[in-house]
């Protein structure tokens, strides 16, 4: 049998495929392989919050990504107690593996004119943490490759720094984890946490937005953090001064360090991402398909790259070099002209959910909390515009509310955005951005 690194190595893989790069990175890529003895796996993780959710969310991925590989079921148990590792693991290069070297690093960003400055902001930082950028504030829309700098600044401080405390994180799970502590009475937990790190780098600071104690803590975590001289790198999906809600003290902090933002590529720049995504599967593409997918998909870093994903895996599964037919086979989900309508859906629940900082599951829920209430109502206008769908089909979508129920999200919405000018902004780039997904 192949050794338990080889084969964590492959279940990593299997569940990187399975989840957004956001997910995969920020809680199965940390976990350690401790020991596989007859059915169990024990895995470590430095961090009791986190596994609790991994146990919660991703234990069911796990055994199955292990099943896949070994073809028996597996028990998974996560350790947060650091002797197990340091008794287990037989190498430092297999304790720090993670698939995220392979992916994430600054060798694999294709640079371009359109995130250029980003870039060389991002490695200077990484380079200097806490001397000139601080914080760094990276924005742009979602799919353009702020997540792959956060994780390359992560792995190139690991190597200048090699005994940095860093910590990557989102918004959503700050809140999360501070709700935690607080329901335990363990914020000082919290604050030793996240006030005595090196480096801090944060996804998606919009979502802090209007949650008033995470914004307080976050706020006094920056602080002291800043002046200690310590590394805050911060992405958005817009600027500081476009973020509603924020707190103006927090709004001027981020616009005091560096603002850099990310476009969607160019024409060669896409050419380039489409070719290295390709190099990284052994796959020979001509220059007519990459031509051909350059120029079909304009806007979307992520959807480049999962475009040449699918063509290696229909090459394989039907045991044929690439076409141009094959590459269209590949890319007519994500074409809006061809996009199915469940996976629009997805998207829309998906992407409002970020905008307003209310997770898929709960816009799904019957909750009434007034955030989450808007939300949903948002979804099911934009159910409507983009998709067309009938007031019924949207109603099945929240388990099966009734046509007057969904008449009266809508025309809540509608009411908003004739009285309200920045929610109705919210909304219509809110649109713009689905469609250009």
């Amino acid at each position: 049998m192949d050794s338990f690194m080889e084969i964590w190595r492959e279940v990593l893989d299997y569940c990187s495929q399975k989840l957004n790069e956001t997910a995969f990175n920020l809680w199965l890529a940390p976990l350690k392989p401790v020991s596989f003895e007859n059915d169990m796996v024990t895995l470590f993780i430095n961090d009791e919050f986190k596994r609790g959710i991994i146990y919660e969310k991703y234990q069911n991925l796990l055994s199955e990504a292990f099943e896949k590989k070994v073809g028996f079921d597996v028990k998974i148990y996560i350790t947060t107690d650091e002797s197990k590792l340091n008794e287990n693991t037989s190498s430092p290069a297999e304790k720090n593996f993670s698939l995220k070297e392979i992916i994430n690093d600054f060798a694999s960003f294709v640079v371009g004119p359109s995130n250029k400055f980003a870039y060389a902001a991002a490695k200077n930082v990484a380079s200097n943490p806490g001397r000139f950028y601080n914080p760094l504030f990276i924005y742009g829309r979602s799919g353009l490759g702020k997540t792959h700098l956060l994780n390359a600044i992560c792995l190139e401080v690991e190597k200048y720094y090699p005994n940095a405390n860093i910590i990557y994180t989102t918004s959503e799970n700050f809140t999360n984890e501070l709700v935690f502590y607080l329901q335990t009475q363990n914020t000082q937990a919290f604050r030793n946490k996240y006030r005595t790190c090196d480096v801090l780098l944060i996804d998606d600071i919009q979502f802090i937005a209007g949650k008033t104690q995470t914004e307080e803590e976050f706020f006094h975590t920056f602080n002291t953090l800043y002046e200690n001289g310590k590394q805050v790198v911060l992405t958005s999906d817009k600027p500081p001064k476009e973020i509603q809600s924020l707190e103006d003290r927090l709004r001027s902090r981020f616009e005091n360090g560096l603002l850099a933002d990310i476009q969607p590529p160019d024409y060669e720049t896409r050419m380039a991402i489409i070719k290295n995504k390709a190099k990284y599967f052994d796959l020979e593409l001509s220059n007519e398909i990459v031509d051909y997918i350059a120029d079909k998909i304009k806007n979307n870093v992520r959807q480049l790259e999962g475009a040449v994903k699918k063509i290696n895996a229909l090459c394989q599964m039907h045991g044929t070099e690439p076409t141009i037919e094959i590459a269209s086979e590949a890319i007519k989900d994500i074409l809006n002209n061809s996009r199915p309508v469940e996976a629009t859906i997805e998207m829309i629940i998906d992407q409002t959910g970020r905008t307003f900082g209310v997770t898929p599951e709960n816009i799904r829920s019957e909750r009434r909390d007034a955030s989450i209430v808007n939300a949903r109502q948002v979804a099911m206008y934009i159910m409507r515009e983009i998709a067309d769908m009938s007031l019924i089909d949207i109603g099945k979508v929240f388990g099966g509310k009734t046509h007057s129920t969904v008449k009266h999200s809508i025309d809540e919405v509608e009411k908003k955005m004739a009285s309200n000018s920045s929610f109705k902004s919210n909304v219509l780039d809110l649109i713009k951005n689905i469609q250009e997904l």
